[in-house]
């Protein structure tokens, strides 16, 4: 299949999901399912093999996810029905003003963000953001973007992620100078596309109808005495905590070494944040006066508004993976080494063209940087940290529906596929764009 074929198959397939589900108005699960089976077919591939793909892709999806979704939502419920995310959102509210929250956001997304997934960096701080928006009487998304947005920077560009050290060793690029970039580059494209595009968006896409998983962490008991601040903030953090002193282990100790085995098991996603969510059933729930059964139902009945967002999620890793089975997502990348670009052009385009054919931010960044490395190392034509930043500036463009940020950020917040398109979609776009015009001209002075 040629790649100006695969590239119109693959545009014809997402216009084609915008319209069924935007305008027809059908299941958005439904949707995707069929239109990812017809597009398998639609290339060629056996019906058997169709099928499996679409099992295989919402599988390896939900493996990741689904776990990281049930256990932050869990540990969001506990805090809001303690009181220990309205003693957070009190003292931000406070320290902030009312008028600063969404720049406040914005930093606490860039400094959580850094040691953590996006999906599990939203999942934890959603529930901040949902209480503090109703304590000040602001839009959701006035505090929901800019904290997004940072997380999504950081996700991108900043190291420790395991893209970004990929595309460091891919590029061999310098660990520290990377940070140093990624946050000197990373903090005016968080701003500019966080609370500033945020500024500009939040009051065009109309209002927002409160979500079911917005009642879990808002219809909380009333307390004559909230927790601590410390032990508030200790609890939300656990879990970031936790995957930093993973981080930090693969750099202190070699992988034999029992310290290094117990902070990277401990640093792992899912058991951080199972760990961090027994600690809250005893330190929030029990120390609360929450009796076991309490707990349990509160855990019980925060897991039934995630059903739709997981089945969502599911459904566009399947998406996704008929791209690369069929073959779309190998010819978007050829099309992509056909066009006679620099090499910082180059890297950007292959991660936003692998990002729109996947939908994963960290198989674009790690699939750009495989084919570029080599390229970079017969040229040294540019500063191979700049190259790290931009690969993954573009590997989060144009977020669709085979991300799972998109669903998060359409159902957490109870948007239209037309206003998370004009919202979401737009702000990833914007870390995009902004980090290669940032990059860019950087490159002639930086080496």
């Amino acid at each position: 299949m040629t790649p100006l074929l695969a590239s119109g198959l693959t545009a014809a397939a997402i216009v084609l999901l915008m319209l069924l589900i935007g305008v027809a108005r059908l299941n958005p699960f439904v949707t995707l399912f069929v239109v990812s089976i017809g597009l398998a077919l639609a290339t060629g591939m056996p019906t058997e093999q169709a099928i499996a793909s679409f099992e295989n892709g919402m599988g390896h999806v939900l493996g990741h996810v689904a776990g990281v979704v049930a256990l932050g939502t869990m540990l969001g419920k506990i805090l809001a029905e303690t009181g220990g995310a309205d003693q957070i959102a009190l003292t931000i509210s406070r320290l902030a003003g009312k008028k600063r929250l969404n720049w406040a956001m914005m930093v606490i997304g860039l400094l959580v963000g850094l040691p953590v997934f996006f999906e599990v960096g939203f999942v934890l701080l959603i529930p901040l953001v949902i209480i503090l928006s109703r304590r000040n009487n602001l839009p959701l998304p006035v505090l929901a973007f800019p904290m997004a947005a940072a997380l999504s920077v950081t996700h991108a560009m900043v190291p420790p992620h395991p893209a970004t050290l990929l595309a460091i060793t891919a590029y061999h690029a310098n660990t520290a100078r990377t940070l140093f970039w990624g946050i000197v580059i990373g903090t005016p494209i968080a701003a500019l596309a966080g609370p500033v595009y945020t500024w500009y968006i939040a009051p065009r896409i109309g209002p927002l109808a409160p979500t079911a998983l917005e009642a879990q962490f808002t219809g909380r008991i009333e307390h004559d005495k909230l927790p601590s601040f410390a032990l508030s903030c200790a609890t939300l953090l656990m879990p970031v905590v936790l995957m930093l002193g993973g981080a930090l282990a693969e750099l202190l100790w070699p992988a034999t070494a029992l310290p290094y085995r117990v902070l990277h098991f401990l640093g792992n996603t899912d058991i951080a944040l199972l760990v961090a969510t027994l600690m809250s059933f005893w330190l929030m729930g029990s120390l609360s006066g929450l009796s076991r059964e309490t707990i349990l139902r509160f855990s019980n009945e925060c897991l039934a508004p995630t059903a739709t967002i997981m089945l969502l999620i599911g459904a566009g890793g399947g998406f996704g993976r008929e791209l690369i089975d069929s073959g779309l997502s190998h010819s978007i990348t050829n099309l992509a080494l056909g066009a006679h670009v620099p090499l910082l052009v180059l890297a950007w385009m292959l991660a936003l063209l692998v990002r729109i054919a996947t939908g994963s931010a960290t198989v674009a960044t790690t699939t750009a940087s495989g084919i570029v490395g080599p390229i970079l190392a017969t040229s040294h034509s540019v500063s191979p940290e700049l190259l790290v930043l931009v690969t993954g500036a573009g590997s989060v463009g144009l977020s669709l529906m085979n991300d799972a940020g998109f669903w998060q950020m359409k159902e957490y917040l109870g948007m239209n596929l037309s206003q998370t398109l004009r919202s979401w979609t737009m702000i990833e776009t914007l870390i995009a764009i902004l980090g290669l015009l940032i990059c860019l001209p950087l490159s002639w002075v930086v080496h």
